[in-house]
């Protein structure tokens, strides 16, 4: 257990005193990422080492399904003090909305728990001053879930920076293309407000801002952005109520026919009457009020530069980065189609990044090195595409599997991992609205560091 007063100076260790016992886990909010991801992957996989003993949702529907599809026995609550109080929990994993991680993430601590949170960790400053106040007062653990650092492909790149292969790293391009499945998805969900997700500069950019800050060892010093809604929202000329209701089904290029997916139907259609949340609303309602487009400049305190982009209504889904250092360049891209001969469609490798299943290597993917006054190397990276590219797993048996583990690469992400990465997204919110740079120390008591605390 972390010192009090010190738990956000470091990455929370992975490691839990088992007691001679299972680790007890309870689960709040049984989305589909918490009813997969953080549910029934844990039940099939790590079973003699966890049990669940409580699931907590707002809504009874969702809680049926989610005890049923992850094939628990435990008991189920709408009440998250109560469902603590009943069964002592050693772990509490947080999936509700984003808005509402400090909460749980807040009140698991108070009643003595550790917390594990999908991310972002939250949505604004505020509550995450809150969040990283309580750490501190309760002396427990906050752990983020970010899988993208444990994808080998990621790794190999921190492996390439760490062992200083272009030296001092100076600029960085990184780039982020969400495709017209899965960009237009966050808003048809909740995800489309603000005030529910803090927008995709919080919500999605949370997990490339914490590859960019662990790949370069820094911290965020400052940011200026823009951003603005062209595409989607009251962009657009027609709306309706939700794409099973909607009088432009046959004109609508981002129909989308919910009732094709069982999944889908049974956690949220079947389930709409108790909490009134409906998976899919109209990409063009009024209410949406985040980004659709997105480019920032994020200067270090290692004074590096980034420039990053997100785009939403992409023809493809991929990413691009490069660094640029005193003595070369890196370039590594992944799912650029014209770079490869992919057969699948995009909304197939949507799926088969969120599957959990897949095979050890399923193909190979190359970095670029070069060197100043030599010629370029491509270094071929093994490549997994199941499980945000094998990093799903790596991330699950770290924390439920080899927990005492050492990791050269320092993977685990504690709180202060989840809030550097958010402010980035926070403060390029607040720069778009001010036209101004936002210093990240402005925003909580965290100082910003030239490398990073682990």
């Amino acid at each position: 257990m972390l010192a009090a007063g010190t738990a956000v100076q470091a990455a929370a260790p992975l490691s839990f005193s088992f007691m001679g016992r299972k680790l007890k886990v309870a689960l709040v909010g049984t989305g589909v990422r918490g009813t997969s991801f953080w549910g029934k992957r844990l039940v099939e996989v790590y079973s003699d080492s966890l049990e669940f003993v409580g699931l907590c949702d707002i809504n009874p529907g969702r809680l049926a399904y989610a005890k049923k599809y992850m094939g628990v026995k435990c008991d189920t609550y709408t009440d998250f003090d109560t469902m603590i109080g009943e069964n002592k929990p050693d772990l509490v994993i947080v999936t509700t909305t984003d808005a509402t991680h400090h909460e749980y993430i807040i009140r698991g601590l108070e009643l003595g728990c550790d917390v594990l949170t999908e991310k972002p960790l939250t949505t604004d400053e505020v509550k995450c001053q809150q969040i990283l106040d309580a750490e501190r007062k309760y002396d427990r653990k906050v752990i983020v879930g970010f899988n993208y650092r444990w994808s080998p492909y990621n790794t190999k790149v921190k492996e390439l920076l760490q062992k200083g292969t272009i030296g001092k790293v100076t600029s960085v391009d990184f780039h982020w293309y969400l495709n017209t499945h899965h960009g237009a998805s966050y808003f048809r969900r909740w995800h489309g407000q603000r005030e529910m997700g803090g927008t995709l500069w919080v919500h999605k950019s949370t997990h490339h801002f914490d590859l960019l800050n662990w790949w370069l060892d820094s911290d965020p010093y400052e940011v200026f952005a823009y951003g603005d809604l062209e595409r989607y929202g009251s962009a657009n000329d027609f709306r309706g109520n939700n794409c099973r209701d909607c009088a432009h089904t046959a004109n609508c290029e981002f129909h989308w026919d919910i009732t094709k997916s069982k999944r889908d139907m049974a956690l949220y259609v079947n389930n709409e009457k108790h909490d009134g949340y409906v998976r899919d609303n109209c990409l063009f309602r009024d209410q949406i009020n985040i980004y659709d487009k997105m480019s920032a400049q994020v200067k270090y305190a290692n004074n590096v530069v980034v420039n990053y982009s997100l785009t939403t209504y992409s023809p493809f889904e991929g990413w691009r980065v490069a660094f640029n250092g005193t003595e070369g360049r890196i370039e590594a891209w992944l799912d650029i189609p014209y770079h490869q001969k992919e057969v699948l469609s995009q909304e197939e490798l949507h799926a088969l990044e969120m599957s959990q299943g897949g095979k050890e290597v399923a193909k190979y993917e190359p970095v670029v090195v070069h060197k100043i006054w030599n010629k370029h190397e491509t270094i071929q990276v093994p490549y997994e595409r199941g499980g945000h590219g094998g990093g799903d797993k790596r991330l699950h048996d770290k924390i439920f599997k080899n927990p005492g583990a050492k990791d050269p690469f320092d993977r685990a992400a504690g709180v202060r991992d989840g809030a550097m990465s958010i402010l980035i997204g926070v403060a390029a919110r607040k720069s778009i609205e001010s036209g101004e740079p936002i210093r990240i120390a402005e925003l909580t008591d965290l100082e910003p560091r030239a490398k990073r605390l682990i």
